[in-house]
């Protein structure tokens, strides 16, 4: 039999395990609320290249303003032939190592020019990254275009220059900053979703920074073109 001295013993040794277990339940528990939280708050937190609907334009309104300047439109480069990627490239102006335009890609690429000019939107400075797609897609955009190794920046800090040229007023402010440039980059500094080939952000400087007021793929320059009428003219 059984003393009543070892069986409390017994007791309160089992009473401090389940204590002990218990214990470590609610740390681990709070640990794994409080790793959500954070993770909730880092998504909610990462930027995002969608038109910012305090900015947001469309239609009429989207053509309207950018008839007045002061915008850059960042392009990610026309369509391009997959079956050829990049190699290692020594220079740009070598286009035997890289990844082109496809015939299709040169196409767009004059059917938004078309556009464009029939909108009358008013076309500053034009600058590219200075790989052989860019540049030509930028050409046959715009008929002119100035290589930049800003739009090419290496990844190193997050894209330093590249931040700062989205954000810097254009100048004049009457016209449409231009670039041509790539989907990475740009994923990268103004978060999802990825630029499709062809498509353009359009983005109102603020000095400290930039916002994105629409995005243009290549199919809504026809819709652009539409709404405009009568003004646009076919």
């Amino acid at each position: 039999m059984v003393g009543p001295e070892i069986s409390n013993m017994k007791f309160h040794s089992a009473s401090a395990r389940t204590y002990r277990r218990l214990h470590i339940f609610a740390i681990l528990f709070v640990a794994i609320l409080f790793s959500t939280l954070a993770e909730a708050e880092a998504a909610g937190s990462e930027p995002s290249s969608a038109p910012d609907p305090a900015y947001a334009l469309a239609g009429r309104a989207l053509t309207g303003a950018l008839q007045k300047g002061g915008y850059t439109l960042y392009f990610r480069h026309t369509s391009t032939d997959f079956a050829k990627l990049d190699g290692v490239v020594k220079r740009y102006d070598d286009c035997s190592t890289q990844r082109m335009l496809s015939d299709i890609g040169r196409a767009e690429a004059t059917t938004i020019g078309t556009a464009i000019r029939a909108l009358e939107l008013p076309v500053g400075e034009v600058l590219a990254s200075p790989y052989c797609r860019t540049m030509e897609t930028a050409t046959l955009m715009f008929g002119k275009v100035r290589r930049s190794l800003t739009v090419r920046e290496g990844a190193q800090d997050n894209y330093p220059a590249l931040k700062r040229l989205l954000a810097k007023p254009v100048s004049p402010a009457n016209t449409n900053r231009m670039i041509v440039g790539h989907g990475i980059p740009f994923r990268a500094i103004a978060g999802p979703p990825n630029l499709s080939e062809g498509e353009a952000a359009v983005l109102k400087p603020l000095g400290d920074r930039y916002v994105v007021v629409a995005r243009i793929a290549i199919a809504d320059w026809a819709g652009l073109m539409e709404v405009a009428l009568p003004r646009v003219k076919r």
